[in-house]
């Protein structure tokens, strides 16, 4: 074995990941093109599609004014769905439904087959198409419960710190103060609370965020991958929160951006159908696309990377690699750092 310098890091995971994709750059964009860039694709147009669809009079297929256009984030339309939470539209509540299903679909695909190409590819292995897509057939389902089993989670903390601002204002009236809907007290009460699930959600995200490369690697679904996955995860939180801020802040700011700024400037400047909307549209997918590729293929590093510190690598790689070698991270003495395995 020789040393070489540690990339337990963000920019370690990037390059390596970076390396399997150029590898196997033809398979990896025909699984990308695939279920990630429909994906990508309908993030943008959704909230438009939705004003098309249910608001006629809105214009949307036609130039009109700046100040009426539609935003992924603000919206002067007086049409906005999201305006009118007070009185939801059964039907776009059941396109948002059937939107969101799509939607999750389209990920666990995405996931399940650039997971499976990635960990592979990772060791050294061909990496074959229909393999990638057979890998569905084993990892959907788990996929599914796993998903199920987080997002249940999340609800429930919601709903318990919902529950406890709910107290706590019950509480102060209780005691004979008066708090009223729009008081500056309930106010700070709600941002506070609003605060802490962010803060919680984002600890479990970090946590939970090898989770599903468990499920198709390991084949250990619902609360025990997300169980394993903080128990892996330890020693490298500061490496998957990275990643996490990293693809999340990107991903948002180009498919967030992308969406304000679709109707609200092409519509202005000659129709929603323009070619500079459409050229608009096309590359922000394209970016998204490649960024959501890259944030998989990290996860499935970051889990090889968090396996090996944990020591839990050495004896399968010496094992399995018989005239091959692999760079893996590898917990010596408690100093992490890089070593290259050789078999003769």
């Amino acid at each position: 074995m020789s040393g070489y310098p540690h990339t337990l890091n963000l920019w370690g995971v990037l390059s390596q990941s970076k390396r399997i994709i150029n590898a196997h750059s033809r398979h990896f964009l025909a699984l990308a093109v695939s279920f990630l860039l429909p994906l990508c694709f309908s993030l943008i147009i959704y909230p438009t599609l939705q004003t098309a669809l249910f608001h006629s009079d809105s214009n949307l297929f036609h130039s009109y004014p700046s100040h009426l256009s539609f935003s992924f984030f603000t919206s002067t339309d007086p049409y906005d769905p999201i305006r009118n939470l007070t009185q939801p539209d059964p039907q776009s509540l059941l396109l948002l439904l059937a939107y969101t299903l799509l939607a999750d679909v389209l990920s666990l695909l995405a996931l399940a087959t650039i997971s499976y190409s990635t960990f592979h590819g990772f060791y050294g292995r061909p990496v074959k198409l229909v393999s990638s897509m057979k890998s569905v057939l084993y990892s959907f389902l788990p996929l599914v419960a796993t998903l199920i089993v987080s997002r249940v989670i999340y609800a429930l903390i919601v709903l318990l710190f919902g529950l406890l601002a709910v107290i706590v204002v019950q509480g102060v009236q209780f005691l004979g103060f008066e708090v009223g809907y729009y008081s500056n007290y309930l106010m700070v009460l709600g941002v506070f609370v609003g605060v802490v699930v962010v803060l919680v959600v984002m600890w479990l995200q970090v946590n939970w965020s090898l989770a599903y490369v468990i499920v198709i690697v390991e084949s250990k679904w619902g609360y025990e991958s997300l169980r394993r996955s903080a128990y892996l995860v330890k020693g490298m939180r500061w490496v998957a929160l990275s990643v996490l801020l990293f693809f999340g802040v990107l991903i948002g700011l180009l498919v967030g951006g992308c969406s304000s700024f679709l109707v609200s400037v092409g519509a202005a400047s000659g129709g929603w159908t323009s070619f500079g909307v459409i050229l608009q549209m096309v590359v922000s997918s394209g970016f998204a696309t490649l960024l959501m590729l890259q944030n998989i293929a990290a996860s499935v590093v970051l889990y090889m990377y968090c396996k090996a510190l944990h020591g839990e690598l050495a004896l399968d790689i010496a094992e399995e690699f018989a005239r091959e070698y692999v760079y893996l991270p590898f917990d010596n003495e408690k100093v992490p750092h890089v070593v290259c395995v050789v078999q003769s």
